[in-house]
């Protein structure tokens, strides 16, 4: 049995006139297509905020701790894409990861981000052993860097730079 490592909904039109990808990201104008049908899902009590669904639906993949959500125009229309938590343990050593990077990326997934020097402290490693782990789970397009350089920085899960502030904020 294969398992499904995502799940594309697509609309066969695009997004809004003045609406752009990266506004869905963060809070923006409702243009609903069809103001008759908006209405009636508003009068239900289906639509809590004009504008805010896609909000919600990225607070809910980040408090289920899922991978956030893509929105983009393709194929003449409109697709969301939500993709399975694929940082799993056996699927990051299947990645070719040593056990020191496999339980680093856990860490990130569970508090949020890792620096190196918390790299070095959970496993007893140099400043070089820790940034060659680091760079390779940046180069593999695990993480992200946040911050200035050297101790400022921050490695962080990728795709959630920008976007996570914004989503805590509307809580």
């Amino acid at each position: 049995m294969e398992i499904c490592e995502k799940i594309i909904f697509w609309n066969p039109d695009g997004l809004p006139v003045g609406l752009s990808e990266e506004e869905l990201y963060r809070e923006h104008p409702s243009k609903p297509r069809n103001r008759l049908i908006a209405e009636v899902f508003h009068l239900a009590g289906y639509v809590k905020k004009w504008g805010s669904g896609t909000l919600r639906i990225l607070r809910a993949f980040e408090d289920a701790k899922l991978p956030r959500p893509e929105f983009k125009e393709a194929f003449g229309g409109f697709q969301v894409v939500f993709y399975r938590d694929w940082l799993t343990g056996e699927r990051l050593r299947e990645l070719g990861l040593n056990e020191r990077q496999v339980r680093a990326v856990l860490y990130v997934k569970e508090k949020g981000s890792i620096t190196n020097r918390e790299y070095r402290e959970m496993f007893g490693v140099s400043a070089v052993i820790a940034a060659r782990d680091l760079k390779d789970l940046f180069e593999k397009g695990i993480f992200e860097k946040t911050g200035k350089t050297g101790r400022g920085v921050r490695y962080i899960l990728r795709g959630q730079t920008g976007h996570k502030e914004v989503i805590n904020g509307s809580k």
